[in-house]
């Protein structure tokens, strides 16, 4: 069995959770390897990176990997700009790491909008899965268009928690965030984005295994 290490870069610590929907499609295009993965943390550096190409070329060096997933959020911008970026980026620094493949990862607004899925993994991750506190999810035709995921998921996971106002003053709303990602099995469901279309066609393209 090949062993395929990868790194994710991402603009915030949010974007963890894009590792289980990561692993989920290396699984389902390459089933028989096995996978390491990485998150590129720089938060210890004394001084992190800032331009995108600086903080390739870094991320490919404290975190040596085969394949780079580079995390940028369309935001306003359109996602076919964004993946543009990144590989301009790419470009730029390639010449130096061309044993290196490099996949762009772009949700439409934010990675929160991915993880808006589930009910179930909402309740899981908010430590109350029996909870029968109504929960109104986005319908997933409409997932793109949601204007804040990140404020729309953290709100569900309060009210899943079934915390009274007191006791949601603890409630670590990021790390229960985190966990919705690990609590979803199966993310077929968004390969009916447009977004998840495209990661997924360019990581088909840039990881064909020899």
């Amino acid at each position: 069995m090949r062993e395929i290490t990868y790194t994710l870069l991402g603009d915030g610590t949010s974007d963890k959770a894009l590792l289980p929907i990561i692993n989920w499609t290396i699984r389902k295009w390459h089933p028989d390897v096995l996978i390491q993965a990485q998150w590129a943390d720089f938060s210890r550096l004394p001084v992190p990176p800032k331009s995108l190409p600086d903080r390739m070329k870094q991320a490919l060096e404290l975190y040596p990997c085969d394949w780079l997933f580079v995390h940028r959020d369309a935001e306003k911008q359109p996602v076919n700009d964004r993946q543009s970026e990144i590989e301009e980026a790419w470009k730029s620094i390639g010449s130096s790491y061309t044993a290196h493949t490099v996949v762009g990862i772009t949700p439409v607004r934010m990675t929160e909008a991915w993880l808006l899925l589930e009910e179930k993994a909402i309740r899981l991750a908010a430590s109350n899965p029996s909870g029968k506190q109504p929960l109104v999810l986005p319908s997933l035709k409409m997932l793109e268009s949601v204007t804040d995921p990140k404020h729309t998921l953290q709100q569900l996971l309060r009210e899943a928690s079934g915390l009274n106002q007191r006791r949601l003053q603890k409630f670590n709303v990021s790390k229960a965030t985190q966990l919705v990602a690990e609590m979803i099995d199966d993310f077929a469901k968004l390969e009916e984005l447009t977004a998840f279309n495209a990661f997924e066609q360019h990581f088909v393209r840039a990881t064909t295994i020899n």
